[in-house]
């Protein structure tokens, strides 16, 4: 027999497992845990996040963005490449020199900045990624503005941004302040 639990109360117990958890958790796994259909799931989110909870919907599930205590430093590049090769390289180039890939944002003409969030920190995280837009055969942001787009990226200090932004120059997929 399924005890149905109070709306506020599957909330609280959401913000919960989310806070305590080290990794992302899917949408999925949190309805089967607190015996709700995800759509349920997106809904409480909706309100946590309504309500100034700072959890973050992505590829690999949500999070409470405070978890990852690990202190980071941030930069945004502009890339360009085509969606063959080149999107599983500059995300290889940038895991491989120890960064994460936070997020990717294009700017539409109608809708100004459009952004996903991307949490990719591994080379795993990579393939996941690649399989999972070759499996749905859908579009890339970067495709709405031919193959232009940023991205915020982070790593444990400076030098280690340098680096990767040093190796995507020389791969010519960054584009460049003039």
């Amino acid at each position: 027999m399924v005890i149905k639990i109070k709306a506020e109360e599957r909330r609280k117990k959401l913000l919960e497992i989310l806070r305590n958890s080290e990794q992302a958790v899917i949408g999925s796994k949190l309805a089967e845990e607190l015996g709700v259909s995800r759509q349920v799931i997106v809904q409480d989110v909706a309100l946590l996040r309504a309500k100034g909870e700072n959890i973050v919907a992505s590829s690999q599930g949500y999070f409470c963005r405070d978890n990852f205590g690990i202190k980071t430093v941030k930069t945004t590049i502009a890339s360009k490449h085509d969606d063959g090769y080149g999107l599983k390289d500059e995300l290889m180039t940038v895991v491989n020199y120890g960064g994460r890939i936070v997020d990717v944002k294009v700017e539409h003409p109608i809708y100004g900045e459009i952004s996903g969030n991307l949490l990719i920190s591994s080379r795993d995280d990579v393939e996941k990624f690649i399989d999972s837009y070759q499996e749905n055969k859908t579009a890339l942001l970067s495709e709405l503005t031919d193959g232009v787009h940023i991205h915020t990226i982070e790593a444990v200090n400076e030098e280690v941004l340098n680096k990767i932004k040093e190796e995507l120059r020389n791969k010519g997929y960054l584009l460049d302040e003039k």
